[in-house]
């Protein structure tokens, strides 16, 4: 009997952890959100943290959103050559950046390059016992470490999505233009035609959503992270991980109430 349990109590025992880990964040966020309302208002740090999240990824935000947008124009203007609609590829590409591409990727390329490094420094504060060292100080480690962190995330995620959209839509004219000879009037009139502002807010809301997810998670990893360097090895790992899944998870549910 007490094997056929087994499985039972490991699924029980993912469940328990899962809710335990939502709580935790749930604390995390909502303790945070309270200290970003009172002063002082870290001005200094903010920036500091919208150059390293935004400014340094601008660079992969660009490639990646270049090829993106070749990409998509090459594949979408093969399939629309069989219906005939190959004056549609304008739209198609700029419609899909703007409302679903452009937020997921530029979100997971963030997670990897800023939200793993946003955990690691905020774990090793914490072994090294500097966050501790915050505290005898009399200083926030919420409102010094974490605030900053959550507010340049929020902040730089639709930047860093509406530089991915520009970037994607001007490799898809690229391809359209140069290796399918479609002109630039049909290509961007096309985009100006069809897109409306509904458009470009549901590319807007998702990006806000993922900033606040992609720092919320990346601290708070990092700020309850185990003692040792397999400790922040291991935060690191997680906080990349989960971050990317609740993006496409997230994704999904804004897609399906902002569609409707």
């Amino acid at each position: 009997m007490v094997v056929v349990f087994i499985p039972f109590k490991a699924l029980g025992h993912l469940i328990h952890n899962f809710i335990r880990e939502l709580g935790r964040m749930g604390c995390f966020l909502a303790e945070s959100l309270f200290w970003m309302i009172f002063p002082p208002y870290l001005i200094g740090r903010v920036i500091k943290q919208i150059n390293f999240i935004g400014v340094k990824t601008i660079s992969v935000i660009v490639l990646t959103g270049l090829f993106t947008g070749m990409v998509l124009a090459l594949q979408t203007y093969y399939a629309l050559v069989k219906f005939g609609a190959e004056m549609s590829l304008g739209p198609v590409v700029a419609l899909s950046l703007i409302r679903e591409l452009g937020p997921v990727i530029s979100a997971l390329m963030v997670t990897g390059r800023a939200g793993s490094a946003v955990t690691a420094e905020i774990g090793i504060m914490r072994i090294t016992e500097q966050i501790d060292a915050l505290d005898a100080m009399a200083l926030n480690p919420y409102k010094y470490l974490i605030v900053p962190n959550l507010l340049a995330g929020i902040i730089s995620l639709p930047l860093l999505n509406a530089i991915f959209v520009v970037v994607g839509v001007l490799g898809g004219y690229g391809v359209g233009a140069g290796l399918t000879g479609i002109s630039s009037g049909t290509y961007f009139g096309g985009i100006r035609d069809f897109i409306q502002a509904k458009d470009v807010l549901e590319g807007l809301y998702k990006s806000l959503c993922f900033g606040l997810l992609i720092s919320l998670i990346s601290c708070c990893k990092g700020y309850h992270t185990g003692y040792g360097a397999e400790g922040v090895s291991k935060a690191t790992t997680q906080a990349v991980v989960i971050s990317s899944v609740a993006i496409l998870i997230c994704d999904y549910f804004l897609t399906s109430i902002l569609v409707t």
